[in-house]
């Protein structure tokens, strides 16, 4: 009999494992995956997220990888260019763009180090449900025979198709539609050492630096262009480079050289999931979701991770009922994560309203409120700060 079964062992998964056996309770953590392995993803991951790691003993861990780090931002809507960089945030000076293959593989270990157990390619296919309540998984490992193991609490950090949150019949209750498409691949021979992401006429261009002496480039047009644009893959994405930076494609064309296939992302709509229940929860994007645009998958997983895992530690230890201590948990990511939310929906659409047109501009011309802007990107400050009325007045009477 385990405390906690984690289904998943990525981003999120691995995480509220490793805290959970940290606190002393069992846990076994199963994945179809092996480790390493790769994973759709575009892997940037925010000050506050190396933070987390940091926090955990990972962070060290990471860098010795040979992950460049990333210490300036560019971030352009058509003529608007707004260049800078956070001050540190909790210690942590530059970002990091990590495969998954070397991520996800440190996280595992994590898992595994800190007493939890870790079975990788193991399929789930059951939940063990009695009387309403989820009380343990059947799976089996390729090739073996299917067992059943039982918990007081089994945790779905299974991504956006989750098993978990597919057999509780966990409902949506937030939604907004997704607006674009992703093509992204890896390059060497480029020159690029910082992180851009820079926004045209209703497309996008998103490049920055990642493991062995490689650069992610990504582009992003609206759905509706999506059949057209999979006509000729490689043709349409120099077409965008060029479109938005035509010396960044010029580079592109002549010195870089692709090392791995065009991969699609078609996310799935923006929501929020009933994230727990009678011996349930759910953690990552297996309860909530949001665009890639801004880059906040990772960094969200890890913490809400470790917010699930303290509130499963509360109920685990009798400190509070667990329905009780679970209810905080979904509440709680809800409200922190309301600002990154609405901004990523709404910037997703790759057309700024009004308002945010007229903040834009005014941060092209103000190194300060800059500087800020990448402050609330990378974590140190929330959106709410950012965009309080009285600063926001502040900033364009700067700029009037």
């Amino acid at each position: 009999m385990y405390d906690a079964i984690v289904v998943g062992a990525r981003c999120a998964g691995s995480p509220v494992a490793m805290l959970l056996a940290r606190q002393g309770h069992r846990v076994l953590v199963v994945d179809r995956a092996t480790f390493p392995s790769d994973t759709i993803s575009t892997h940037y991951i925010q000050q506050r997220g190396l933070a987390r790691l940091a926090q955990w003993g990972l962070l060290d861990k990471l860098i010795a990888t040979g992950v460049p780090a990333i210490k300036r931002m560019t971030v352009s809507y058509l003529d608007i260019v707004i260049a800078g960089f956070a001050d540190p945030i909790q210690g942590i000076d530059a970002t990091y763009a990590p495969r998954r293959t070397e991520l996800d593989a440190i996280l595992v270990e994590g898992a595994r180090e800190a007493g939890a157990e870790v079975r990788t390619g193991y399929t789930v296919s059951e939940l063990i449900i009695e009387d309403g309540v989820v009380v343990g998984i059947r799976g089996s490992v390729a090739g073996g025979e299917i067992a059943e193991e039982r918990a007081r609490i089994v945790i779905g950090a299974d991504g956006t198709n989750s098993f978990v949150a597919n057999a509780v019949g966990a409902e949506t209750y937030t939604k907004v539609a997704a607006e674009c498409f992703i093509y992204y691949s890896y390059f060497s021979g480029l020159s690029v050492s910082e992180f851009h992401s820079r926004i045209g006429d209703k497309q996008q261009i998103g490049i920055w630096p990642t493991h062995n002496d490689q650069t992610l480039v990504a582009v992003m047009r609206k759905i509706d262009t999506y059949a057209d644009f999979r006509t000729d893959v490689e043709a349409n994405f120099v077409k965008v480079a060029r479109e938005i930076l035509p010396e960044f494609a010029e580079e592109l064309v002549t010195k870089g050289k692709r090392e791995e296939r065009f991969t699609p992302m078609r996310y799935p709509d923006n929501y929020r999931r009933q994230s727990h229940g009678e011996g349930w929860a759910l953690v990552g994007d297996a309860g909530y979701h949001k665009d890639p645009f801004t880059g906040l998958g990772i960094s969200d997983a890890f913490d809400y991770a470790a917010l699930l895992a303290e509130r499963v530690h509360e109920g685990l230890s009798d400190q509070r009922p667990m329905a009780e201590a679970l209810a905080d948990y979904q509440r709680e990511r809800d409200e922190k994560s309301q600002s990154s939310f609405e901004f990523t929906c709404t910037i997703s659409t790759l057309e700024l309203t009004p308002q945010l047109l007229a903040v834009f501009r005014a941060l092209e011309k103000n190194e300060e409120y800059a500087t800020d802007f990448y402050a609330m990107v990378g974590g140190g400050m929330t959106g709410e700060e950012f965009f309080a009325p009285e600063r926001i007045a502040k900033l364009l009477g700067a700029n009037v």
